[in-house]
């Protein structure tokens, strides 16, 4: 059999035996007179056949003229070529030179505008060029072309199609090791997009010039091994040439040229215009819908135990319940469906209300809905799982303090005068201090002539005399020295007395160091896509004074100091949990002294407003704040600070080192939630 290898390309045109012509004869015959050939016979006769029957010096109808050219990319990156005659009767015969595709129109006038190349390469087809030009006996068209193609014709009214496919989009099909259904045909009652068609089929091969619709759908119904069965309304002529394309594919370029639609059921394709196969569905429709409307109305309670049965019904009939009529003893509502028919879940004399004491739907409608909205409770009605989430909040601070620090001071007297180093105090005449230890040397030298006095005689020595107190009061030229606030710092002294000089050196040093850590752990329990919250905290109180007619009236206010955490958990079909957070952590800093009226106290804040995508179980850092601060001063003598190494004496120096860390760890943890 012919024109059904996909492999072997076949000359277009070859000489006529004696056999071929009498069944091209014969097949004419059965195209004038709409006999009843066995379909083999017509597929016998191969391209020998077409051949014949595309002889255009056999036709003879009246000259028609090229009205329009027109060109256009259709699916798989095709490209189509579409010629429209000023009427009936053109005759156009396709055939392939190397890489170019020649169109010949033996009885069609082209008019002048339209003799003229035309360069389609922005189209991305095979086709690149096109050249249309008059001849002798009529017109052609050449398409030049680019890489490997398959090409295809069809004529349907006044319009003549080629279409130039690339042949990865029908060769590369593999063909199924089963017999199964044609991607190309949909079943009873189906529709299907031309875009999205894949097709399958066996390739078969046509080139008929104005031949009954039916006789091809007997050719295809023969090569695909179907039945198919044509209405009576399925009547006209059309002219192909397809050249190894699939049987399903021909079968719907063949419908498309003549306006028609198919359905399949099993093996039978029922083939019929458009709009008597819309009709017949929607008729079929119509008869389903008058069916329901005068089915008997069925009531059924459905209960419900974890959803609430508001929601649900608010979900089926998609109007606010609450302005309907109470239901049972409950508490409830309902609505109708004479609206709900568009969304499939009521009928036209449905309805649906709820009773919120036994959380339990009431539905009445004909029982296929009854039965379509059970299932859809069944599937809404289930617990939903819950999510453990654990916060941590970690406050770390450090602080190291260092300070150096000196006083130093000279004082003494002489030629009866005290002076003294301390810049607080004037230097005084001192004579009666002088007076003093003068009468103190008196007193001894006097105590000692009376001693060896009584040592002559052989008396006794007399006690030693109680002398005046006199000291040297100390003075400091500097008094720098190390005094942190909160801390005592060590020291070391230093005084020389010598001739009636005191010199004093005093050496101060402190370092301080300290850590705190502040850890809290806030953990909740809700369920999936509920928001929870949870606090913990004080308020503190404080006073305010407003004046008034009455005088100044005092008022207490409060702020709060909080450790609170506020997430909506979100659980995904992955097993994920998406969190939406708000972590908040606020301590007491102090107070804010306003004098007579009292003081108001002073909050640090910390807190972090995010989404996360968490793995269940993982423990990630959502925030965390780092602060670091270095500070250094020095205070002296000018002049006297900057000598070396001396200079040490007369400055004091401090260096200051915080540090302030915090980290906000969150886990959450899924509790699956099985179903009883």
């Amino acid at each position: 059999m012919t024109a059904t290898n996909a492999k072997q390309q076949r000359p277009l045109r070859r000489p006529l035996s004696l056999g071929t012509c009498a069944i091209g004869l014969a097949v004419g015959l059965y195209a004038a007179g709409a006999s009843a050939l066995p379909v083999t016979t017509l597929v016998a006769m191969g391209q020998s056949a077409t051949g014949a029957m595309a002889d255009p010096a056999k036709r003879t109808p009246d000259a028609v003229t090229v009205a329009a050219i027109d060109f256009k990319r259709g699916d798989g990156g095709s490209g189509k070529l579409v010629l429209r005659f000023s009427g009936a009767g053109a005759a156009p015969d396709l055939r392939k030179m190397g890489n170019s595709v020649v169109v010949d129109i033996g009885n069609a006038q082209l008019p002048a505008a339209l003799q003229r190349p035309i360069n389609v390469t922005d189209f991305a087809t095979p086709v690149q060029r096109i050249d249309a030009r008059a001849t002798s006996s009529g017109a052609q068209l050449v398409l030049g072309t680019q890489g490997e193609f398959e090409s295809m014709a069809y004529q349907s009214g006044n319009e003549y199609i080629v279409e130039i496919v690339p042949r990865a989009s029908t060769a590369g099909v593999a063909k199924p090791k089963s017999v199964a259904p044609a991607m190309g045909a949909t079943a009873m009652g189906a529709v299907t997009s031309a875009s999205t068609v894949r097709y399958s089929g066996k390739p078969v091969t046509f080139n008929f010039q104005d031949v009954p619709v039916r006789t091809v759908l007997q050719l295809i119904a023969e090569e695909s091994n179907l039945n198919i069965v044509a209405a009576d309304t399925v009547q006209g002529n059309v002219t192909l040439r397809l050249i190894n394309v699939p049987w399903d594919q021909a079968l719907d370029i063949v419908l498309q040229a003549k306006s028609l639609d198919k359905r399949r059921s099993g093996n039978v394709v029922w083939v019929a215009p458009q709009k008597e196969i819309a009709q017949f569905e929607q008729d079929k429709e119509d008869a389903r819908i008058n069916l329901e409307n005068r089915a008997e109305t069925v009531t059924e309670y459905i209960p419900v135990n974890y959803a609430s049965a508001e929601d649900i019904a608010k979900l089926l009939t998609e109007q606010s319940l609450s302005s309907q009529g109470a239901g049972g003893g409950g508490g409830g509502g309902g609505a109708s469906g004479g609206g709900q028919q568009d969304r499939g879940f009521l009928s036209p004399r449905g309805s649906l209300s709820y009773d919120k004491r036994t959380n339990t739907l009431l539905a009445i409608d004909i029982p296929q809905r009854v039965a379509n909205i059970r299932n859809l409770v069944q599937q809404l009605d289930k617990p939903v799982d819950q999510v453990v989430i654990e916060a941590r909040i970690v406050i770390a601070n450090e602080n190291v303090a260092r300070e150096l620090g000196a006083r130093f001071g000279i004082s003494g007297s002489k030629d009866n005068a005290y002076f003294s180093g301390d810049l607080g105090t004037n230097s005084v005449n001192r004579n009666a201090d002088v007076a003093t230890q003068i009468a103190n040397a008196n007193s001894i030298r006097d105590w000692q002539v009376e001693n060896q006095e009584r040592a002559l005689e052989g008396q006794p020595p007399l006690p030693a005399p109680v002398l005046s107190a006199s000291s040297i009061t100390r003075g400091l030229m500097t008094n720098l020295p190390a005094a942190l606030v909160g801390a005592n710092a060590g020291s070391m002294a230093l005084s020389i007395l010598n001739a009636g000089y005191l010199l004093d050196i005093e050496l101060s040093a402190i370092q301080t160091q300290g850590r705190a850590e502040v850890i809290s752990n806030p953990r909740i329990v809700t369920s999936n896509q509920k928001e929870a919250v949870i606090r913990q905290g004080t308020e503190i109180g404080y006073l305010t004074v407003s004046g008034g007619q009455g005088g100044n009236v005092p008022t207490v206010n409060f702020k709060e100091a909080l450790l609170e955490l506020k997430v909506t958990p979100t659980i995904t079909n992955d097993g994920r949990v998406f969190l939406n957070l708000n972590v908040k952590k606020d301590e007491l800093d102090g107070f804010v002294d306003l004098g007579t009226f009292g003081s108001v106290p002073q909050i640090a804040k910390r807190e972090v407003n995010t989404a996360v995508l968490v793995d269940d179980g993982q423990t990630v850092v959502i925030g965390g704040v780092y602060e670091f601060s270095d500070s250094t001063d020095l205070s002296k003598v000018p002049f006297l600070g900057d000598l070396p190494v001396i200079g040490n004496l007369f400055r004091n120096k401090s260096r200051a080192k915080t540090k302030a860390e915090l980290l906000i760890f969150v886990t959450p943890k899924v509790m699956r939630v099985t179903q009883r």
